[in-house]
């Protein structure tokens, strides 16, 4: 993301978002839970919110209704309300207009369509109007004089040779056709768009167009990405709309719409630290049985992959097995995996060394596993244990050293080495109380020159287990 889409992302006081395949899927009603996070987080910031669809407000989904936007532009922009259901524009077609609609549609043999303001309608009952509607509406009532009686604030077309129609110049003066399905289109009133509806809500709130961002993936976001100060176009977008935003993120499925609102500071990332909770921590568990007693280790695969996958495959290849803890220091870490024992030697199981995986969400808190290392990126088969558990910094002093409150708050009251941070890989935390009695024995040892144990603390296996 560039500089420039940033900058713009600094004067956004209002985020719009279309619903179908940009908020969730149409096909399949997936929603994930980060966009009721990203809901959240713009309102603490005091970011109004609106849904902008093609949709009537009786289409919106429950789950869409319960992220309470401010605001709600639906029946692409002939229909406007606020979260209290108050009317902020209410705009239907001339009944003339309608009435010519219908005799185009019976003309040319094709089924017809209305959006009421209180329901939709269809003028018959078929599979292709069925698969078309339903996953929107629902199954809808069969009433082709609808218009006569009801107001209406747009049509639809619906045909096999959808893509072919063409209205008339006396109609093509009053509305146009937008497609939305492969046997569909809204037939919408020149003039009002879901960027004429924005429009509506930022006279309301005193904002202009560049106070204004959208999310969006389909043709009815065309005139809107015109209009407002920011575009972002989801993963799955129609090509068109990729090409006019400013910014094209990831899809529904991989959390689009929160990536980029984090790209663009308007949202944080919401961290969460396996140490913490392992018990809700998915992951192998790794016994280091030695001499002294066992250390058992819950694995953070989803972390550092390589990292997990090189301990794992050294382990079960019998690599540790007889190597000792080489490097002892008491209030600090033990050191071992190298097989010549004198922290000089070993390989990673994928030959050489491998990368550095650093995460924000793991720390080299009392307890952890890290990777010893010569340098950036220079991890084999070595690793060490975090023994300290005082620490001179309090919780507030991390904090404002830039760790997270929580991770903070466990450095200060358990220990921990926050200075290899970054520097050394975390991947797995020490599982029970025995295996940290088990760790402050070790620690505890007579050493020698090189902190090097005056007898041997050995590793007699690694076991590992799902």
């Amino acid at each position: 993301m560039d500089a420039k889409t940033k900058y713009k992302a600094k004067k956004i006081k209002i985020v719009f978002f279309d619903i179908d395949d940009t908020l969730r899927r149409k096909e399949t009603s997936y929603m994930p839970e980060s966009v009721k996070v990203a809901f959240a987080d713009l309102k603490a910031k005091g970011i109004l919110t609106g849904i902008a669809t093609g949709r009537a407000l009786y289409g919106v989904v429950p789950e869409i209704r319960d992220l309470e936007p401010d605001y709600f532009v639906t029946i692409n922009g002939t229909y406007v309300i606020d979260k209290k259901k108050q009317e902020i524009f209410n705009q239907p077609l001339d009944p003339e207009v309608t009435k010519a609609y219908v005799d185009w549609c019976q003309q040319e043999g094709i089924a017809y369509g209305f959006a009421g303001k209180d329901k939709p309608v269809v003028s018959e009952r078929s599979q292709l109007i069925d698969d078309a509607m339903i996953p929107v509406y629902g199954l809808c009532d069969v009433e082709p004089d609808f218009h006569l009686t009801n107001d209406v604030y747009h049509m639809w077309t619906f045909a096999e040779n959808n893509a072919e129609l063409e209205l008339p110049k006396e109609l093509a003066g009053h509305v146009r056709l937008v497609p939305w399905h492969q046997h569909s289109s809204d037939v919408v009133k020149n003039g009002i768009s879901k960027a004429s509806g924005v429009e509506e809500v930022l006279k309301a709130e005193k904002l202009k167009a560049v106070n204004a961002m959208m999310f969006g993936d389909g043709p009815n976001d065309m005139e809107i990405f015109d209009y407002v100060g920011l575009k972002i176009a989801m993963g799955n977008a129609v090509p068109e709309i990729k090409a006019k935003a400013d910014y094209v993120t990831d899809t529904v499925e991989e959390d689009g719409i929160f990536n980029a609102l984090e790209k663009l500071g308007m949202v944080e990332k919401q961290l969460n630290f396996p140490q913490l909770n392992l018990a809700e921590s998915e992951g192998p568990v790794a016994t280091i049985k030695t001499n002294h007693g066992d250390l058992v280790i819950k694995l953070f695969p989803d972390h550092a992959p390589l990292t997990v996958k090189n301990f794992v495959d050294l382990a079960e290849s019998g690599y540790y097995d007889g190597v000792i803890f080489h490097r002892i220091i008491k209030d600090f870490m033990i050191q071992g995996g190298d097989p010549t024992g004198t922290g000089m030697g070993g390989e990673s199981s994928f030959g050489g060394s491998f990368q550095d995986e650093f995460s924000d969400e793991l720390y080299n808190l009392r307890g952890a596993l890290s990777m010893a290392n010569a340098g950036p990126n220079t991890n084999g088969s070595q690793f060490f244990i975090v023994q300290n558990s005082n620490l001179p910094y309090s919780a507030k002093e991390l904090s404002r050293g830039g760790w997270p409150e929580a991770i903070a708050e466990n450095y200060a009251a358990n220990g921990g080495t926050p200075h290899l941070d970054r520097r050394h890989t975390v991947f797995g935390q020490l599982a029970d109380e025995e295996s940290y009695k088990v760790l402050d024995a070790i620690a505890a040892v007579e050493t020698g020159a090189q902190d090097k144990p005056v007898e041997d603390v050995i590793i007699e296996t690694v076991e590992v287990s799902d």
